[in-house]
């Protein structure tokens, strides 16, 4: 209960979000009702003081017994005082400033341009429109008058960490913002980056998804609404329906803001350009254009396959012209195959470039030209297949390559009876021991072999083959050599090289793994992530979606090889998806790679692609073809002797990350080049160059490594001027194109955010409301109030105890409370023994 109520100023407390009151109480009084049983013991035990000290103190004058009365009932009464414990009370008034969230789509839909939209006056692209919003209108301002403002972005997931924080405005920061609105930012303070903020580089868009957990973050604070920009191209993950619920029953108001075109565009683009990255002279190949129209069905356009010299000065989309086909375009969802047979009959880069002639309707001709390089060598691919046994899988990849008219296959069976015939166009008995011996291959293919059998200088030489001159290794794993981890190799410290060049980690004992882990009585399919399924060198199909479709229809795998993991800096393409091998909740790798050094190394966990064959043959063929390629590619493509340019892949997705590699670098005295950095120019679509420092890595001199992001659809060219050259350049092409998923339905989803908006009426009086494009949020119609007027303050105000800044008063209190009872007791007993009471 109080007592007294004293304002105290706020430095008496130090700094505090709003005024400080101290109070007066008794820690054991709570209600009122607490009083009647310490007061009643009190007044008890006073009657019972009064009553002794009559019966014994009779003899006595009578001042001299209420004197002896009053100092044993005193002392009962400062017990009574410390038993209700007095004591003052500390409280703070603590403000919860009302809150509004701006919720940001970066999903790569947001990049596509609108330039459809009638009357535009904002940038076209719709990740433009919402920076042109946040960075140069007031409507932040407007919002930071009465409330803090947090903006959130999302696509496939929500980045909790990722946002930008406002709070609100102070009075005399109102009165500064309405007289200067600008983009939302105090005096003193840093302007947002919103390019960079709001860079479209999602592969999804999880709208429903990012909403839940936001909603579930923020539902205890006062949130007035949430501010949500989006073309409504949900695509994955649950359903926004489920989001409105969530918010309807927090109470929290959902505002889409809808952005970009409400119809397809017009438009006809050359999807892709496909061509295999070697040729030899006289071998024919074909050239494969996949062209896709949009509301554009039935019209005819001619499509014309142009070549140059890759090193020639020629714009981009330009070339003699080898052929001109009349394809019929068909709706949105139909890709059209082109096709164009090419005989090679002299070596050297060519760069074919398919071309759309201009079509009147056509919304964004810049998409019209594709290109794609082809190296026609003189030379064949040089394999050796290195096998610790005569699997299936090594027997029917020996037989394949043998008839590949642009491989030469060498072939080394551990197990193998000397004299005995194979296919291939030489026997070795031994490995290669020699640097003129290993360095004639392009590419090795190591069928669970036993290393042990290899001699120091051999594993030594395989290491640099790989690092220093660009090999591929494929290894497929298995269980009699590299299973065996007792006395095999993976436990022979003179094998750590060759654990080195393997991009996952292995177990030191497997203890703990029955023989159900290494393998099933069923077939598994394998679980590719995200990687593996970009990743084309493992593509089935001419396309991505025909691609999954065929690994879907997949029976799978039996078994596998038990790892700890990836390296870091591996990329896992597939797991072994049965759950009873599950170890720490996550599934055995069964594909990766990595870049060593300059080479590439890929691991299988089992040899069991050859029951690819039982869906169709060409698979089998398929998966090694492109495998060896992409291994072989440091290789394949040392087009200087100053060094080599290396990319993870040709193709990317919209938003991926490009890891670049300059390799072995050398000055004009071809030593190793040493400098802090290099500088690497990235021509994109358009022309447009961008400069990215590859810096030097620390643990081999000579090479440099650096990355950047893709933003746009297109062909991008990469030049690294060589160091004390005239004009040498290396050089290397990637091609980026958008997820599927994000091009399937990009028009804005209307019906989606109206219903969105709808159903999270909080009363009868705010509901969400759906406005149309950035220019609505601005100026609204006259049945739209402006968003402002429909967000409510929710600012709170709250009383919170604190801890007093010092114990001085419990410390005195105590002092003075034990010296008074002291003092009591001995004048009572002093007075006592003078009057001879016992």
């Amino acid at each position: 209960m109080n007592w007294a109520l004293f304002p105290l100023p706020l430095a008496a407390a130090g700094a505090a979000e709003g005024p400080i009151r101290r109070t007066f109480e008794f820690g054991r009084i709570q209600t009122n009702t607490d009083w009647i049983l310490p007061v009643a013991a009190f007044i008890l035990i006073g009657l019972f003081v009064r009553a002794m000290y009559r019966r014994d103190s009779v003899d006595l004058p009578r001042p001299l017994c209420w004197l002896l009365t009053f100092l044993r009932t005193a002392v009962f009464f400062a017990l009574l005082a410390l038993y209700l414990e007095p004591q003052w009370r500390m409280e703070q008034e603590h403000t919860i400033n009302s809150r509004v969230l701006l919720l940001a789509d970066t999903s790569l839909s947001m990049g596509i341009p609108d330039a459809d939209e009638p009357g535009a006056s904002v940038p076209a692209s719709r990740a433009q429109q919402v920076e042109h919003l946040l960075g140069n209108t007031p409507l932040l301002d407007e919002l930071r008058t009465t409330h803090d403002v947090e903006i959130f972005r999302f696509d496939e997931q929500l980045y909790r960490d990722a946002r930008i924080s406002l709070e609100k405005f102070q009075p005399e920061e109102s009165d500064a913002a309405a007289e200067a609105p600008a983009a939302g930012n105090p005096p003193g303070t840093a302007e947002p980056d919103w390019e960079e903020f709001l860079q479209p580089i999602g592969t999804e868009t999880r709208l429903g998804q990012a909403l839940t957990q936001l909603i579930g973050d923020e539902r205890n604070t006062p949130v007035s609404g949430i501010l949500v920009f989006t073309d409504g191209g949900q695509n994955a993950g649950i359903s926004p329906d489920a989001a409105a619920q969530l918010a309807r029953e927090a109470r929290i108001p959902i505002f889409p803001i809808g952005v970009g075109s409400d119809r397809l565009p017009t438009n006809v683009r050359v999807a892709d350009l496909m061509a295999p990255e070697r040729a030899y002279p006289g071998d024919r190949y074909t050239v494969t254009g996949l062209v896709q129209a949009q509301e554009m069905a039935g019209q005819v356009v001619s499509v014309q396959l142009l070549a140059r010299d890759s090193d020639s000065d020629a714009e981009p989309g330009t070339g003699a012209l080898i052929e001109t086909r009349q394809v019929t375009l068909g709706d949105a969802s139909e890709v059209l195959p082109v096709r164009f047979e090419i005989t090679p009959d002299r070596v050297g880069r060519r760069t074919f470039a398919l071309r759309i002639e201009d079509i009147p309707g056509d919304r964004n001709p810049g998409d019209n030209v594709r290109e794609v390089e082809v190296e026609v060598v003189d030379r064949k691919t040089r394999v050796l297949l290195f096998a610790g046994g005569p699997a299936r899988e090594y027997q029917f990849l020996r037989n394949l390559l043998y008839r590949d008219r642009s491989v030469e296959v060498d072939v080394l069976l551990q197990t193998a009876q000397q004299g005995i015939l194979q296919e291939s166009d030489r026997i070795l008995d031994d490995f290669p021991i020699t640097r003129e011996e290993m360095y004639e291959y392009d590419c090795v293919v190591a069928f669970d072999p036993d290393w042990q059998e290899l001699s120091s200088p051999q594993v030594e030489l395989l290491e640099q083959w790989v690092a220093e001159q660009g090999g591929g290794l494929m290894i497929i794993a298995g269980p009699i050599h590299t299973g065996n981890t007792v006395s095999g190799w993976v436990q022979d410290q003179a094998m750590a090289p060759i654990r080195a060049l393997y991009p996952v980690e292995f177990q030191r004992r497997f203890s703990g793994l029955d023989a159900a882990a290494y393998g099933s009585r069923e077939p598994w399919p394998l679980e590719f992530t995200r990687e593996g399924l970009e990743a084309e060198f493992l593509w089935l199909g001419d396309t991505e979606t025909s691609s999954r479709q065929t690994w879907g229809e997949f029976p799978g795998v039996y078994s596998f090889t038990p790892v700890r993991g990836a390296k870091d800096g591996a990329t896992v393409l597939a797991r072994f998806s049965d759950p009873q091998a599950a170890a720490a909740g996550e599934q055995p790798v069964y594909f990766a790679w990595h870049f060593y050094a300059s080479g590439r190394v890929f691991y299988a966990g089992s040899g069991e692609m050859w029951r690819l064959r039982a869906r169709d043959e060409k698979y089998f063929e398929q998966f090694y073809t492109k495998l060896i390629r992409h291994v072989s590619r440091g290789r394949l493509l040392r087009g200087s002797t100053r060094g080599v340019l290396l990319v993870g892949q040709q193709r990317y997705l919209m938003g991926d990350t490009v890891e670049v590699q300059a390799y072995r670098l050398t000055d004009a005295q071809l030593e190793p080049f040493e400098a802090p950095r290099v500088p690497l120019q990235v021509i994109g679509p358009g022309g447009r160059v961008q400069n990215v420092a590859l810096q030097a890595d620390p643990s081999r001199v000579g090479s440099f490594v650096g990355q950047f992001t893709v933003l746009q659809e297109g062909d991008y060219r990469l030049e690294l001027p060589v160091p004390e050259s005239a004009d040498e350049r290396l050089t290397r092409r990637i091609m980026v194109r958008i997820p599927q998923l994000e091009r399937e339905n990009p028009q804005r989803n209307d019906a989606l955010l109206e219903r969105l908006a709808q159903g999270t009426r909080v009363d009868e009086d705010q509901t969400g409301v759906y406005y149309v494009g950035v220019e609505e949020l601005l100026a609204p119609p006259p049945d739209k109030p402006p968003v402002t007027e429909l967000l409510r303050d929710r600012t709170r105000t709250s009383i919170r105890p604190i801890a007093p800044t010092s114990k001085d008063w419990e410390r005195y209190w105590l002092t003075w409370m034990m010296a008074i009872l002291c003092g009591l007791l001995f004048t009572e007993w002093l007075l006592r023994r003078l009057v001879r009471l016992a």
